[in-house]
């Protein structure tokens, strides 16, 4: 019986879930993302989105606000009540600097993060990599 010597197999790379009904967001966001290695799938309008979410596992969305049909935050509430991923980290992107602030103190309650377009490469990274982060144990228990 041999055993196996060397370097654990790489991580697979982090699954992002991009949800945009603009086609050059969509292009541009893909091609960022995949230089930099991530697998990404794409949802043009949020009803994909929640097929892709119930047919495959990510570890991210970055979502769209602004959508026909249904927007961002309907989409955000659908998968925080009725999916199966339903604690999956959000990024939530728009190019409206006039977000109405009780439909950003919801977003944020239902635990998503409001980001504005345009993003550069470095600040699409950083909104990826914190969504990546693991909670902080204990912060809100007051146990800890």
């Amino acid at each position: 019986m041999s055993t196996r010597s060397g370097p654990p197999p790489p991580a697979p790379p982090p699954k992002v879930l991009l949800v945009d009904d603009d086609i050059g967001v969509v292009h541009t966001f893909f091609r960022m993302l995949k230089f930099l290695g991530y697998e990404v799938s794409i949802a043009r309008d949020a009803e994909q989105g929640l097929q892709q979410l119930d047919a495959s596992e990510f570890d991210v969305v970055l979502l769209d606000f602004r959508m026909p049909l249904a927007d961002g935050l309907a989409f955000l509430r659908r998968v925080r009540t009725h999916q199966r991923q339903s604690e999956i980290p959000v990024a939530v992107v728009t190019g409206d600097y006039f977000v109405d602030p009780a439909v950003v103190a919801e977003l944020q309650a239902l635990g998503a993060s409001l980001h504005f377009k345009p993003l550069s490469i470095d600040d699409l990274v950083g909104i990826i990599q914190r969504l990546l982060e693991p909670e902080p144990k204990g912060t809100g228990d007051p146990a800890g």
